[in-house]
């Protein structure tokens, strides 16, 4: 199919026409609109000028924040905020390691201390996903750049928030999805939207990982350290229990997205990304899966197949298989089902398997375009240029990516028990969909042991989404718009859009 816009800018044309400093103005590239400057901070200038970065978060992934920014060029650690006074004590160690006795970063227990210092460029977010949307819209709003873990939104309408804030004060908001600083990645999508391979039919993504139960922790009193009703921020939670913290919020619907919008995000996003420029949401999907195996307190589906389909009739599959059994296989990547019949797999370095052959054979890429230097550097080459547009994976991009996640995930959601069978759905006659999700249903049933007579599916409903309104429309769209916005606490509200 041949490329709705023969003549792109890229992100290297744009860093060879403009240097290392931007001047204020607008950018469109494909469906992303992007304001560049910012309200408050603006563009640093000078390549070798020092970046100031605050990190939220600062258990598990912030480690991971702490180290990039201590590792980039000319970048200091301005401050490292978490309201876990061991997480904190933890990111502050882990500072002290890396610095080698010169530190003069400081632990708080609230971001917006940092977001009041006008000396701080940019935050990097690494806190639980019911905490992203706002603390991003904090960012922005303060003229702070933004560095944000997957997945910027913890549901579909403060995601369009982010982006609201995004073009309203035009700070850089890059997405932690790191494979779009990949330029294998990005060089085989683009090779698919100009024509050079065959066209695109599904893209698959698989978050396809060993994990075990939690079990069930008690209600109790929150421990002394730990400021839980800040922890909380906008989540409405009734009680406390132990599995929230430090890692398992990840499991339930008030915190967390289960693993399709964690891990998943990432495949995710890939997936999303190889579908044509001129798509953002998709207009219908379905869910199907459980929680398999454990007899926990999670409450989210440890197996699941999606399906999503654009305007364009392109689709999005996604496999979520997070058992744990003898012989398991691991699938954390990409597939690419062209409408030739090929498919692509690997990830940066690609095979294809075409039509009545006997085996895959590797298939050369041209690099693709992504500002250089990692996730890590790229984004500070965004913040020191004042340009959005530099990010790998910028707000537009990150909204996409989560939408898919969050509307399948409501489907699940809304589903109802069926039998543990390979027909529990007909996925509106779609034929692909009824293979792809019977290789799941065999290895649930062969591989793990799980049989009909002690287990049931959760079969959510076909449901339509509204791309321009993001609102779910006909049979079951009154139960799936609740879904579309989570409630907050007092004080921790997310703003509309027009009060961003």
């Amino acid at each position: 199919m041949s490329n709705p816009n023969p003549h792109p800018s890229t992100r290297r044309s744009f860093l060879k026409k403009t240097g290392s400093a931007v001047a204020g103005g607008s950018f469109l590239a494909g469906s992303s609109f992007l304001i560049t400057g910012t309200k408050a901070s603006g563009a640093i200038d000078g390549a070798n000028d020092r970046v100031r970065i605050a990190v939220a978060g600062l258990n598990g992934r912030g480690q991971a924040h702490i180290g990039g920014w201590m590792g980039a060029p000319n970048v200091e650690l301005a401050y490292v905020a978490d309201p876990w006074e061991k997480a904190l004590a933890k990111g502050i160690s882990g500072v002290q390691k890396r610095a080698k006795g010169k530190m003069t970063t400081q632990g708080i227990d609230d971001i917006r201390r940092a977001l009041d210092d006008p000396t701080v460029d940019a935050i990097s977010i690494a806190t639980p996903n019911h905490w992203h949307s706002l603390m991003t819209i904090w960012g922005a709003q303060a003229g702070k750049h933004v560095y944000v873990e997957k997945p910027m939104s913890h549901d579909i309408a403060e995601g369009r928030v982010a982006v609201a804030a995004q073009k309203k004060y035009g700070v850089v908001i890059q997405h932690g999805t790191q494979r779009r600083s990949n330029a294998g990645v990005a060089g085989l999508h683009e090779a698919l939207k100009s024509g050079k391979l065959p066209r695109l039919k599904i893209a698959y993504g698989y978050c396809c990982k060993p994990r075990n139960g939690i079990g069930h922790e008690p209600i109790s009193a929150p421990p002394a350290e730990l400021n839980w009703e800040h922890w909380k921020g906008p989540a409405v939670i009734d009680q406390y229990h132990a599995n929230y913290v430090p890692y398992d919020w990840h499991w339930f619907w008030e915190t967390g997205n289960g693993d399709l919008n964690n891990q998943g995000t990432h495949q995710l996003d890939v997936a999303r990304w190889a579908i044509d420029d001129d798509q953002t949401h998709p207009t219908r999907t379905m869910a199907i899966g459980s929680r398999f195996q454990w007899d926990d307190q999670g409450k989210t589906p440890n197996t699941m197949f999606a399906m999503a389909e654009y305007p364009n009739g392109q689709m999005v599959f996604f496999n979520v298989r997070n058992v744990n059994y003898k012989g398991y296989q691991r699938q954390v990547f990409n597939e690419y089902y062209l409408e030739d019949g090929s498919v692509i797999t690997g990830e940066g370095n690609y095979q294809i398997l075409r039509p009545g052959a006997s085996k895959a054979e590797p298939l050369k890429i041209e690099p693709g375009d992504v500002t250089p230097g990692g996730n890590w550097n790229a984004f500070i080459a965004a913040v020191r240029a004042g340009n959005p547009e530099m990010a790998n994976g910028n707000v537009m991009d990150a909204h996409y990516g989560c939408v898919l996640g969050h509307i399948m995930n409501n489907s699940y959601r809304l589903g109802a028990e069926v039998p543990f069978s390979e027909t529990a759905s007909d996925f509106g006659g779609n034929e692909d969909a009824i293979e792809h999700f019977g290789r799941l249903h065999k290895v649930m049933s062969q591989g793990v042991g799980i049989s009909g007579s002690d287990a049931k599916y959760k079969l959510g409903p076909m449901l339509n989404f509204n791309a321009d309104t993001e609102r779910f429309e006909g049979e079951r769209a009154d139960e799936a718009n609740v879904l579309v916005k989570d409630a907050n606490n007092p004080g921790y509200e997310v703003p509309s859009v027009d009060a961003v």
